[in-house]
């Protein structure tokens, strides 16, 4: 079982505070430190949301920690161009020797775009671009040194693109929703992980994945690895559990009732649990920009047991 952070600050977070969350998840023993890839927070009427950029922040952690893989959960594919994301993204595994990967989706957050005027077209418009957007980056990764990539799309087209340095191999790419069309299709054919998303019980999703793999696109469906992402909020006791879940606010509140709001026995249950339905990786979702004790407890007495 592959134990990760996922961090989503609910009221933004510093370079400096996302860096100490990153050293204490290596330190606890955490596979991977992830963060979301959003412009504003959980709560849009927040005045004083500190937003960073995912890949800038990524590129700082690559060089200031040295084991835990990296990467964003999930990028709105609605902020990048295509070849300029491959490109980001095969920046950071270079500087990190090779921990990179990249989640990516259709993008959700209207809101978010009207603050900072991007683009947001209709939802079926935005998973023809991310299909599109899918094709280019796998394109540009596997294409051998001295050799050349195009692609012809809809919304956006490639012309004779050389192959870009990579550290060994391509970074992996994480696909994942609740939806049962679309996201699982595009999952099989282009991913090296389906997420099943928030929630406890995924067994339909990750059943459902499987049949489209099988059946759809034929696919071994063993060859993609299976998460699941849990919002978690744990103490030590009673004091210290209420202390965290007040600090959350309303807008964390929401988001914990679809997870773990409790102690590190009651989140133990939950990963044997995902475990048992085939998830071999679980993202533990974090809100508190500032709470390196959290990540620590996490450590200590969660991956720990696994």
């Amino acid at each position: 079982m592959r134990l990760r952070i996922l961090l989503e600050p609910h009221h933004g977070a510093s370079y400096a505070q996302i860096l100490a969350l990153a050293k204490a998840a290596e330190a606890g023993g955490f596979d991977a430190f992830f963060r979301s890839d959003h412009y504003l927070g959980i709560d849009a009427d927040d005045l004083g949301y500190q937003p960073t950029d995912s890949w800038t922040t990524l590129a700082g952690l690559a060089r200031e920690t040295g084991r835990i893989r990296l990467g964003t959960l999930v990028n709105a594919s609605t902020f990048r161009l295509p070849g300029q994301l491959a490109v980001e993204v095969a920046t950071v595994d270079q500087m990190s020797g090779g921990r990179a990967e990249l989640g990516i989706g259709a993008a959700w957050y209207e809101r978010e775009h009207e603050y900072f005027g991007i683009p947001f077209p209709p939802l079926g418009e935005r998973f023809d671009r991310l299909e599109e957007q899918l094709a280019i980056l796998a394109g540009i990764w596997d294409t051998e040194p001295g050799g050349r990539f195009s692609y012809d799309g809809k919304y956006y087209q490639v012309k004779d693109c050389a192959s870009i340095p990579r550290w060994s191999s391509r970074p992996k790419v994480i696909i994942g929703g609740a939806g049962a069309k679309r996201t699982p299709a595009l999952a099989a054919r282009y991913a090296d992980e389906f997420n099943g998303a928030l929630g406890l019980e995924l067994r339909e999703r990750y059943a459902n994945f499987r049949r489209v793999c099988t059946d759809v696109v034929g696919r071994d469906p063993s060859t993609v690895r299976m998460s699941a992402t849990v919002p978690t909020c744990i103490g030590r006791d009673p004091a210290d559990l209420e202390r965290r879940k007040e600090s959350l606010g309303e807008p964390g509140a929401r988001l914990l009732a679809a997870g773990v709001a409790g102690y590190a026995g009651d989140l133990i249950r939950v990963i044997e649990d995902l475990a048992d339905q085939g998830a071999d990786t679980v993202y533990l979702h974090v809100y508190g920009p500032s709470d390196v004790a959290h990540i620590e407890l996490l450590g200590e007495q969660v991956v720990s047991r696994f």
